[in-house]
């Protein structure tokens, strides 16, 4: 019997290819963005239209992803639950994108995107697209078809890529920024248009069988989770979209809110090195732990995965955090450094995100999805009333402590939840050990200051060997066979 944890680790390193190679092809656009836009403002309207993107995938592809793996672990017809999700993501979107037809002015003033209506119009049709495309994907992941997977999203992102490298390097007018902005939305809309061309195969792999019960049951099931999706993303990436609206109604001039969140929004990038790992984690995660529901050992196997899981993280914030000396380069510009401060408060967060993402399992397992919504708003209330009353005073420190002290909340709420609706015995001594182990280890290490930075970055790194090691030994005890 194969070891379903090495199965994980395999589809990981395959989604990977997509996620992180993919994301780190992305990531060398922050440096040309951040050299071509010397203003840090003109970077944080690119910034605060992607914040808005994250609110609107969540609700334009309504859950339909987990919905359908759940629905075809349930002996229903596949294509039956492919063809139902896709009906309500279509509908969803015709609505969605007439509203925005009609109301792009509107919408573009009421963001302080005075007369770049356009903006909004082209962000619609680029979300409209990846949501759309957004059921075929996960198909293919739960046929366990990862290399096809990651080549089509490697596609889209080369392309996305090459076409951003062309427009600012032999198109691109400093003088003109806004044309700038416009450029990469047209290289993404395009991007993203790639991807349903390249999956027309699945689009026409539909049943037009009328199936109202199944419908019904698909909408009860997905309901929260868009509620906590929503949620969820008002806790990602909120405090980027209030942080200027925040700053301006506190008489800070509009220029001066959006260099500010250009600023926080460049360093949040160094820290979203994290989330690389755990978007890949993710695409491989979902499905493996569907896929093992009905595995007698199924509850060890999850405690095992979060384990690993946890040393892992905890390692990749010790790798960024200190290394910040070498990675601030790969912002081009000085004028953002002011805001590296903010990236190990926010390697924290993702660490305690990644953590509530493997928990959440329990209530997608166990249908009470209700809970996730519960926990995701509480998560949501939490992130509006910090922001609300902190931004203004600590501008965006507060929007990092804000999300650590939210995922952290969130962590904790659906442990507990979980134990009691859906018991996984986690092994909370490891999770104590790796956190204190690797807070100990940050402590230390930036407490050491010596004048030549060669040697800190030395002294560091041997730091971040040593944690490495201990988890090896820590895992190398207590491996299970499965």
């Amino acid at each position: 019997m194969s070891n379903p944890l090495k199965k994980l680790a395999g589809h990981t390193a395959i989604y990977g290819l997509s996620s992180i190679v993919g994301r780190l092809l992305n990531y060398l656009l922050v440096p040309l963005y951040t050299y071509k836009f010397t203003n840090p403002a003109d970077y944080g309207v690119v910034s605060e239209l992607y914040a808005w993107v994250a609110f609107l995938i969540v609700v334009l592809s309504f859950g339909m992803e987990t919905t359908y793996f759940r629905f075809t672990q349930k002996n229903i017809n596949e294509k039956t639950v492919f063809s139902s999700c896709l009906k309500i993501i279509s509908i969803i979107n015709v609505v969605f994108l007439a509203t925005i037809f009609l109301l792009h002015q509107e919408i573009a003033s009421a963001m302080l995107f005075e007369n770049h209506g356009e903006y909004i119009l082209i962000l619609g049709a680029i979300v409209s697209l990846d949501s759309f495309s957004a059921i075929p994907l996960a198909r293919l992941r739960a046929k366990e078809k990862a290399l096809k997977f990651s080549m089509i999203q490697l596609i889209s992102i080369l392309v996305n890529i090459g076409l951003n490298i062309i427009f600012f390097v032999w198109v691109f007018d400093a003088s003109n920024p806004q044309k700038g902005i416009l450029f990469i939305l047209i290289a993404n809309l395009i991007s993203a248009g790639i991807k349903p061309l390249l999956l027309i195969k699945q689009f026409f792999d539909v049943s037009f069988e009328k199936n109202r019960e199944l419908t019904k049951k698909i909408l009860i099931y997905a309901s929260p989770l868009v509620i906590a999706g929503f949620a969820g993303i008002i806790n990602e990436t909120l405090d980027r979209a209030l942080l200027k609206h925040l700053l301006v109604e506190n008489q800070f001039s509009l220029e001066y809110a959006e260099a500010q969140v250009g600023i926080y929004s460049a360093c949040y990038k160094l820290a979203m090195l994290v989330t690389i790992l755990l978007q890949s984690y993710r695409y491989a995660a979902e499905p493996f732990f569907f896929s093992q529901s009905k595995n007698e050992n199924k509850n060890k196997i999850y405690a095992e995965v979060m384990s690993y899981f946890i040393g892992i993280v905890f390692f990749a914030f010790l790798l960024v955090s200190l290394n910040l000396e070498i990675l601030k380069y790969f912002i081009q510009n000085k004028a953002y450094w002011e805001g590296l401060q903010v990236v190990p408060i926010l390697l924290l967060a993702n660490v305690f995100l990644g953590i509530y993402y493997n928990q959440s399992i329990w209530y997608k397992l166990s249908g009470k999805t209700k809970y996730g919504a519960y926990i995701a708003l509480i998560g949501a209330g939490a992130t509006v009333v910090l922001n609300i009353l902190y931004v203004p005073i600590y501008g965006y420190i507060a929007c990092a402590w804000a999300t650590t002290i939210v995922y952290f909340i969130q962590m904790v709420l659906s442990y507990f939840l979980g134990q009691k609706h859906f018991p996984i015995p986690y092994d909370l001594k490891r999770f104590f050990f790796y956190t204190i182990s690797a807070l100990t280890i940050y402590w230390i290490a930036t407490s050491i200051s010596l004048e030549s930075k060669a040697i800190n970055l030395l002294i560091n790194n041997c730091f971040v060997i040593l944690f490495a090691f201990l988890v090896y030994q820590t895992q190398k005890r207590k491996k299970i066979s499965t």
